[in-house]
């Protein structure tokens, strides 16, 4: 998707600098800024289409500039790639509960990052060949508006969110496993561990409040989204 708005907030001018030059060789619009609060200010002033986030930040952290963002409506949906050195799997949940769309730990390799990043935005891209409304029960999901609806209050998800619940949608009731979650909300080939899909789950139910029953645990396989007996 050449052409996208791309942040790259990171502290390490040399590494910042990386970066901009293989997204703008990309054919990406990159901008850059060294710590979180300006990072906010910028992405609430001119809203990316995707945003790099360094995690440990100067005068506010990755955390909270997820947290600043997902707070308002027209930064909700804007995909976050967070790039850190704090590999573990419980730092890597905390990071998807937050609201984190991937997760990329230091050391990397460019053309990985770059092939996420491109992913990213086909992921989050209308690209027409589907229906543009899905409904099922009080839920009514619209790609092209990347918007949900439930019992007609809009219902604001990320964009992890919102592919998760349109994949199970999409899948007129058939069982989806963990993998094919991952596959279709987070990406092939990305090495993330069955229980992050738990965490964006559990974080879709709780937004969807009334109509969480929709989506349904299949013990031992994955998720089904279907009418609650």
């Amino acid at each position: 998707m050449g052409g996208a708005a791309i942040l790259v907030v990171e502290d390490e001018a040399d590494l910042a600098d990386l970066l901009r030059y293989n997204l703008e060789r990309a054919g990406y619009s990159c901008r850059c800024v060294a710590d979180g609060k300006a990072a906010l200010e910028e992405i609430l002033r001119r809203t990316p289409d995707l945003v790099i986030l360094d995690r440990m930040l100067p005068r506010m952290s990755g955390d909270e500039v997820i947290r600043g963002m997902r707070a308002e409506p027209r930064c909700q949906n804007v995909p976050v790639i967070m790039l850190t050195a704090k590999a573990g799997e419980a730092e890597q949940l905390a990071g998807f509960s937050l609201g984190t769309d991937d997760y990329v730990t230091k050391p990397f390799s460019m053309n990985l990052l770059l092939a996420r990043v491109e992913a990213m935005l086909r992921r989050t891209a209308p690209d027409g060949s589907d229906p543009v409304v899905l409904t099922a029960g009080p839920i009514v999901l619209e790609r092209d508006r990347h918007e949900v609806r439930v019992s007609h209050e809009l219902v604001v998800l990320t964009s992890t969110e919102f592919r998760l619940l349109e994949s199970l949608m999409a899948a007129n009731e058939r069982v989806l496993t963990r993998q094919q979650l991952i596959d279709a909300a987070i990406g092939q080939g990305v090495a993330v561990t069955d229980r992050t899909i738990d965490v964006h789950v559990t974080a879709l139910r709780r937004k969807l409040g009334t109509a969480s029953g929709w989506v349904q645990t299949v013990r031992g396989v994955g998720y089904v989204f279907r009418s609650p007996r």
